[in-house]
């Protein structure tokens, strides 16, 4: 089956832990063994390979960057410029791999049907992967007029937090709202019709996004704070309102966010029993909030800093992903519904905002 994947930090993965998403995933983790300056070497999970393997033809693919003042103790860049110069960097890989016909730009309607029409009816082995791009944290827009540079790139979806304390929004573990700057941002990315993803802003920046931002709306990856209570996930109530919204929350696989007392560098998914049913917990959470299965999908945060050290115990491969609409099945869930949490529910929000 078809998989449509809204959440990937590919160039990540590329720059920062220098791997040849173009190699096999052998190649890619033996080049690892014996490198300690990460905790997830020799367990990458992604590769371009495994992606057509899994049958992974589209994914919402990130570009990220962060601005730390003197006082954070957060990774990342020490100005805005140098931090617009790392995604910079990010986008030169994505378009690289276009060149060499390894991904596809899907920036408008057109597009996305080409591919889908191209995907489906390709032979090729080495079928060019789709991707939307998106921007995790907003910190590397050094002002708002960058926004339209970005744009014009092809940036689709942007999401103005991530960890910590940022320049237009508040992010995990932080309090505190978007203050002017973010309302700003937030008034031209409507007006460009960006994507607002409301993955990693915290409780005060989500309720006054949700007030100040009526374009569209989608959490690439979020579980659910009723099952691990920690701020990172949401709550019901957040929930409902990304339902109002006619929002999509994609799912995530890192183990921490799907069970509770998950502790880094001691805990296992085998020991913790952390397999892709628990993902299908948290995905049930919320189709039972909103009555159906029209909200949900995949966005498994895969290789987002975490390996198979830190991902369901089922998972060798993002290919793996194939295990999902069996698992989904089992569950009581139909072929129609199997086919909307894998591909169609993000496809439909695009037809609706994009068309």
């Amino acid at each position: 089956m078809l998989l449509f994947d809204a959440h990937l930090d590919l160039s990540m993965n590329a720059l920062e832990w220098n791997r040849d998403l173009r190699s096999s995933l052998k190649d890619i983790n033996d080049r690892e063994k014996g490198m300690i300056d990460k905790p997830d070497r020799g367990n990458a999970v992604i590769s371009l390979d495994e992606l057509r393997t899994g049958n992974i033809g589209i994914v919402v693919a990130t570009q990220i960057a962060r601005y730390v003042d003197k006082s954070s103790t957060l990774p990342g860049w020490h100005s805005p410029e140098q931090a617009w110069a790392q995604t910079q960097g990010q986008l030169a890989y994505y378009k690289a791999l276009e060149t060499l016909g390894e991904l596809s730009p899907i920036r408008n309607w057109e597009e996305l049907q080409n591919h889908l029409t191209y995907w489906n009816s390709s032979q090729d082995s080495k079928k060019k992967i789709g991707y939307i791009l998106s921007l995790e944290g907003a910190d590397s827009i050094i002002t708002v007029d960058h926004l339209d540079i970005a744009y014009n790139y092809g940036l689709r979806a942007l999401g103005p937090a991530h960890y910590g304390p940022g320049r237009y929004a508040q992010g995990t573990n932080a309090t505190g709202g978007l203050g002017e700057n973010g309302r700003a941002l937030l008034t031209r990315m409507q007006q460009l019709g960006i994507i607002l993803d409301a993955t990693h802003l915290c409780d005060d920046s989500f309720w006054e996004a949700m007030e100040h931002y009526d374009g569209p709306v989608w959490a690439s990856h979020h579980n659910c704070r009723v099952l691990v209570d920690h701020n990172r996930q949401f709550t019901d109530e957040q929930f409902k309102e990304l339902i109002r919204r006619d929002a999509v929350i994609g799912m995530p696989l890192d183990a921490w966010m799907m069970v509770s007392n998950w502790v880094r560098g001691v805990s296992t998914p085998q020991n913790m029993q952390v397999s892709l049913n628990t993902m299908i917990d948290h995905l049930d959470h919320i189709c039972q909030i909103a009555g159906n299965t029209d909200h949900v999908g995949l966005g498994t945060d895969l290789d987002g800093g975490f390996g198979t050290e830190q991902c369901p115990y089922d998972i060798q491969s993002i290919a793996d992903l194939q295990k999902i609409p069996n698992l989904l099945s089992n569950r009581g869930y139909s072929e129609h519904d199997i086919e909307k949490i894998c591909h169609k529910n993000w496809i439909g929000f695009l037809e609706k905002n994009w068309q």
